[in-house]
């Protein structure tokens, strides 16, 4: 089982080293076909990329955080992260069909 930690950002991984995740592979950006059944990703993946993630059987740990408005679009340091509240939920997504009247 292998543990991935997905984030473009140095904050986050930073964030993650002080917290001493046990992590495998550090990347900025997921391949969801290397995902297996048993691996445990944590990052803030859109939507559809955390569905593919639970439906190939690994665990998703979401990076949530309390962001105010005015530090949207900004990088932010392991101590900012910290400061907003950083934490790890775990979810189980999955797709569901979309309803006819949205077709």
């Amino acid at each position: 089982m292998t543990t991935y930690f997905i984030s473009r950002h140095p904050g986050a991984v930073d964030w993650a080293r002080r917290k001493k995740l046990m992590v495998d592979h550090f990347v900025s950006h997921l391949d969801p076909l290397s995902v297996r059944s048993g691996d445990t990703v944590i990052g803030s993946l859109p939507v559809n990329l955390a569905a593919q993630v639970c439906e190939s059987g690994a665990y998703y740990l979401h990076l949530s955080l309390a962001l105010p408005i005015y530090r949207r679009g900004q990088e932010l340091s392991a101590d900012d992260l910290e400061c907003v509240g950083a934490r790890l939920e775990s979810f189980e997504i999955r797709a569901i069909p979309l309803r006819a009247d949205l077709q």
